[in-house]
Parts: C-alpha cells; structure tokens; sequence
C-alpha cells in the first residue's frame, strides 16, 4: 500500500470540501466517515474537533492538524446588491482578488460569485492597478440577476452568511499539489495516512497516540479544548512555512525550533531533528517569524504539555498554495519513526 499516496487522495478531498473557520461541518463529517471506515471511533467535541485514538500505552501524544480554513463572511449587502465582506483568518486582500466564492446560506443554498476591487475595469478606472485592497475598497460581485439590496436579500442572503473560497486543487504529473487550503489539509491528509497505518498493522504506537483534527486553529484556540487531560505531549502537524531565509522548500519535512509564540520543547524538537538525520529523510530546521500554531492555543488554555511543530513545505501560505508529495512523503515518515519510538 503506498500510504504517500493515500494522504495525497485524502488532501486532494479535504482541499475541495469548503470549511472556513465556523463553518467545519462538511469537513468534520468526511472526517469521520473515513476514521469510521478505517475501523477507529471518531469524538467529536462540542465545537466540532474531531479526536480518534490510534491505541499504544504510556506517555500520552496527541498529533494536532486543523481542517478549518482562510475564508470570509457576510458583512453586509451594498445598496447595489453586491456584498461586503469581512475576513475569516489573517491574509492580505490582494490574495483574494478575481477568485471564485461560494456564499454558503442559512437556509443551505450555495450562491456563486466572486470578489473584485471596486471599479477593475482598466478601460475605465485609472487607478485599478494602485489602489488599496481592503474591504471597503473590494466587493463580492454575485453570479445571480441582483441589482439592488432587495435582490440580493430575496436570494436569501444575509449578514452573516459564510464565504469560502474555490480551492482550485490540482495534482500535476510531476507530483505538485496545488491547492488553496494546504495550510493544513495537507498534514490532515497526513494523519489519516497514519491512522490506516495502524489499521493495516505497518505501524503500532510505541505509546498512546491520538490524532486531532481542530475546527478553530485560524481564528486562535483550535486546540485549546477537545483533547484528553492525560495528555503529556503534543506536535502540531502543520504547514512548513517557505521563503526568505528559511531552509524549508515544497519537497521537505519543516521542524520548526521557534515561532511568534516563541520556541518549541527542546527535547521533542531534538528528537524529531536526530530522526530526519537517522533517516536521511529532507528536512530543514527553520524558525517562523509570523506564524502560530495549535499548540500554541494549548498552551494558552493552560495544558502542562511539551510540545512540537512540523509540517510539508508549503510555498505561497495563505495564497494559492503549493506543495510536493515528496515533503508529504518526508513528513510521513518522520512520524512514522516519531511514533515507533516511544
């Protein structure tokens, strides 16, 4: 069984299954249907987390991956029908400009549009190229037959309703994934690829494992609940961050020493360098300077935890990313090893 290429079947699904931060259930429902159908039984908390253990005894880890997503949110109809939005996660505007939308009602209907700077139309607006990108400079132009706000409201619309963005996931022949959303449905991919893994019996947690699929990470507290108390040690599993001068690429496994909330456990993160080292696996130990991660909100909420963060190489965070499945392949069997070792 090519478990690499599972997780890529697994991202590839995740990427096309709309699930910006308050509005999960989509995701949280493939979720447990796959742990379901790989023989674990999937918790969910109360706001939507998804938890399954994967068995071993002793020293209790949870490996943490968030399914929630960039995306946006009704904020208000304009007088012209078109719709005012206001931003779920932290990107700059600009990385949102002429994409595809799907406004996601109430009532469950799914509405068409996209967003655009007011006035894009150079033949007619000098400043198209140089003016600011913000929300009250953009605007969701709607795929629907609206001319005033009455129209837009008679759709069904209303302030409040969620935004989320087409993913436009592609695999190309030479192994790249590109995809809005990677950041984590990557590492989502990942720990399903684990948890089959262990269902087939090629690998047995050396300790008691748990794998965490969190709803709230972009927003800050994803991991701040929805976990067992018994939990000694936790790795975010997420996106490896690409650029400057950071070692990361799209073909490795990142182990991050330090992010904005500061540094990682020096004993985990040790560990997890020696086994890339051991393994001869690509890796690189990078320092993230804008970056936090669900750990993080762990830690915040008061857990007593020592703690980690790896991750694919990720190239265009919080844009239309990329990745390789060399680094999803690299990433695998770091925490294949990580879990065999006790």
């Amino acid at each position: 069984m090519d478990y690499t290429r599972y997780a890529v079947d697994q991202i590839l699904a995740l990427c096309k299954t709309p699930s910006p931060t308050g509005f999960t259930k989509l995701a949280t429902e493939y979720l447990v249907n796959e742990l379901q159908a790989l023989g674990f039984e999937a918790q969910v908390s109360r706001k939507g987390s998804v938890l399954a253990n994967l068995g071993g005894e002793g020293k209790p880890l949870i490996l943490a991956a968030h399914v929630d997503t960039l995306g946006a949110m009704v904020r208000a109809i304009k007088d012209n029908g078109r719709l005012r939005f206001t931003k779920i996660g932290g990107y700059p505007e600009n990385n949102i400009e002429n994409e595809n939308v799907i406004i996601h009602t109430r009532d469950g209907k799914r509405i068409c549009g996209t967003v655009y700077i007011n006035g894009p139309a150079v033949h007619v607006y000098s400043d198209t190229g140089s003016s600011k990108r913000d929300d009250s400079s953009m605007e969701i132009v709607l795929d629907e037959i609206v001319k005033s706000k009455a129209d837009t409201e008679k759709l069904g619309i209303s302030p409040g309703d969620f935004i989320s963005l087409d993913a436009r996931t592609i695999l190309t022949e030479s192994g790249f994934i590109k995809s809005r959303h990677l950041d984590d449905k990557a590492s989502a991919g990942v720990l399903l690829a684990l948890a089959k893994e262990v269902r087939d019996g090629k690998l047995k947690p050396a300790r008691k494992t748990g794998i965490l699929f969190t709803t709230y990470e972009e927003v800050g507290h994803g991991a701040a609940s929805g976990f067992p108390e018994d939990t000694e040690e936790m790795i975010s599993v997420d996106m490896g961050a690409v650029g400057d001068d950071l070692g990361t690429d799209e073909y490795k496994v990142s182990i991050c020493a330090k992010d904005s909330g500061g540094p990682y456990d020096w004993d985990v993160t040790d560990s997890l360098i020696k086994l890339a080292i051991e393994l001869k696996l690509q890796y690189a130990v990078d320092i993230y300077p804008y970056y936090g991660s669900d750990v993080e909100g762990a830690l915040r909420a008061g857990y007593d935890i020592k703690h980690g963060l790896i991750g694919p190489g990720v190239f265009a965070s919080h844009g239309y990313e990329r990745t390789h499945t060399h680094a999803i392949d690299n990433t695998l069997k770091l925490l294949e090893a990580y879990l065999g070792k006790g």
